[in-house]
């Protein structure tokens, strides 16, 4: 509804004059919307937050803005031209708020798709959902959040953000997928190696079987140094097959452990036993 004062005559042949006051009303309200503009660019733009309820909030800018040109632009009267500028600044002034609201509605689209992401990457980490819920969950929350932040009424709109957090996603799993065949491929071929190092020594078993006959679970090993002497006796007995070795070896520890070698042997004669049993 139209202020019914001031009433504005315009004069005959006054169509400029016209324009000149219609402009004058404008730049006032565009001024004095730029201020709650500015607060949430400092959100957005500075800080890389979400405005809450940015579409409610633009939309109420730009219709605040629309009542008070009506309320204090002069009245065109039954002047078709000046209606027609009427208009026209009417116009212009929606244009005038509606572009730099867009810059930052764009602006927080991005923000939001980033959200997106880091909550789908979190969620395909996680062994509760799959890849495809993760994609459902992300998608719905960026389209939740982006209705919130679209006006109503404008040409906004959000489809091609949503179609690039989609495709972003869907590289995301085919790269994690070739990943999975990746490892599961690796895991396979160390499988295999394994049950073909297994084969390879079962036949080697058999073979020393058929040789030497029945193997025994009993592997014994001797050792034994001569008092003041470097001969060294060594025995064992391992899988059936007993070997016997001499060796002429100077004890090099000798002059740290005196005359007859360790002064307390853990057997008699300083014997030393080792005992490995296999079942």
């Amino acid at each position: 509804n139209k202020q019914s004062s001031p009433v504005f005559i315009v004069p005959r042949g006054g169509a400029t004059d016209y324009a000149s006051l219609c402009e004058s009303v404008k730049c006032q309200i565009v001024e004095k919307a730029s201020q709650s503009i500015e607060d949430m660019r400092r959100m957005i733009m500075d800080e890389g937050q979400t405005a809450p309820e940015f579409g409610a909030k633009a939309d109420a800018i730009c219709n605040q803005a629309l009542e008070e040109f009506a309320q204090n632009a002069p009245d065109a009267g039954d002047d078709a031209l000046a209606a027609a500028t009427y208009d026209r600044k009417l116009e212009e002034l929606e244009a005038a708020l509606d572009a730099p609201l867009q810059v930052l509605y764009l602006r927080q689209l991005a923000i939001v798709r980033e959200k997106a992401l880091q909550s789908y990457r979190a969620s395909s980490r996680s062994s509760e959902s799959s890849d495809y819920e993760a994609m459902l969950q992300a998608d719905s929350m960026f389209q939740r959040e982006a209705e919130e932040a679209t006006r109503e009424g404008s040409d906004w709109d959000y489809a091609t953000e949503r179609s690039y957090l989609q495709s972003v996603m869907n590289d995301m799993a085919q790269t994690s997928k070739k990943l999975i065949d990746v490892q599961m491929k690796s895991a396979n071929q160390q499988s295999t190696a394994m049950q073909y190092l297994q084969q390879q020594q079962q036949m080697i078993q058999q073979l020393q079987m058929q040789l030497y006959g029945q193997s025994s679970p009993w592997n014994v090993g001797l050792a034994y140094r001569i008092p003041d002497t470097n001969f060294n006796l060594q025995g064992s007995y391992q899988q059936g097959r007993g070997n016997f070795q001499l060796s002429c070896v100077p004890d090099e520890y000798a002059p740290l452990l005196g005359p007859n070698g360790f002064t307390n042997g853990v057997g008699p004669g300083n014997l030393g036993l080792s005992l490995n049993l296999s079942i």
